[in-house]
């Protein structure tokens, strides 16, 4: 019998188990990030008493973002992932949500198909080894004081208000976030998160082909031989081409969906996704 449940702490060890059986890169963080961030969103599937699913939601005023839809290999095909979808939603239907977005798998896509979630847009996962940035003059350390016009800057460019989001992120590694300034203004920034496969780079928001190539060096800079990721959507062309011509290669695809109220983002913006946790 299937029985959902919210999570806790003490699953993240489960969390941790079943995304690195599916070759994702997240890490104890990460799930304690997520918990912090929405604890009463975060669910659980157990059956006949055995935790073996997960998923979690985010809430960034009326926009949501659902992630971590994993089940066990051993008991796919049961319906155990659409409950859990079918459970976050309902959850987020009673909380006044007018968007639900989420990044999919191939795997996925069905899944999500069937419960009403359409597509955007295409983001390619390029993968690699960090090699030859340069870390320019323009491209500085973020400080306290910049934080509010970061955020600022991200609710433009995403049409979503991922304050707390940031704030986190800024708190858990304050020096892995940089800026690039025009005449003082803030024209984009910066972050990276270690993963258990390999350094996620994003998000990476840029209002200007200059300022978006210059954060991206400066992350390879920052990064010099390790692996890396970055989730570039398709319409940013010239993050694309960047990706190509440092070496990078494409690992998985995944396609950007939203269920309810179409969100106005600007993905040539978006130079490299937070992740598909976040969008």
């Amino acid at each position: 019998m299937l029985h959902i449940r919210t999570m806790n702490v003490d699953d993240v060890p489960l969390g941790c188990r079943l995304n690195d059986a599916s070759g994702w890169n997240q890490t104890t963080s990460d799930w304690l990030r997520l918990l912090a961030l929405e604890p009463e969103g975060c669910f659980v599937a157990e059956w006949n008493g055995q935790p073996l699913g997960t998923t979690c939601v985010t809430r960034f005023d009326t926009i949501a973002w659902i992630s971590m839809v994993l089940v066990d290999t051993a008991h796919r095909g049961r319906g155990i992932g659409t409950n859990l979808m079918r459970h976050a939603l309902a959850w987020l239907d009673r909380s006044g949500i007018a968007t639900v977005r989420l990044d999919a798998t191939a795997l996925g896509r069905p899944v999500y198909e069937k419960l009403g979630f359409v597509g955007e847009y295409e983001l390619a996962r390029w993968a690699g080894t960090a090699a030859g940035g340069e870390l320019r003059p323009e491209i500085i350390m973020a400080a306290d004081l910049q934080l509010a016009a970061i955020i600022a800057l991200d609710e433009q460019m995403t049409a979503t208000p991922r304050g707390r989001l940031l704030a986190r992120l800024f708190a858990e590694r304050p020096g892995a976030m940089r800026v690039t300034a025009i005449r003082r203004q803030i024209a984009g920034f910066s972050g990276v998160r270690l993963g258990g496969r390999a350094r996620q780079i994003g998000p990476v928001i840029a209002g200007d082909e200059s300022s978006g190539t210059a954060l991206l060096d400066a992350a390879f800079s920052d990064q010099q031989g390790q692996t890396v990721f970055l989730d570039v959507p398709l319409p940013n062309r010239p993050a694309m081409r960047w990706a190509e011509s440092h070496g990078l290669q494409i690992q998985r695809q995944f396609l950007r969906m939203f269920r309810g109220r179409p969100v106005a983002d600007r993905p040539e913006q978006i130079w490299a996704s937070f992740g598909p946790e976040k969008g």
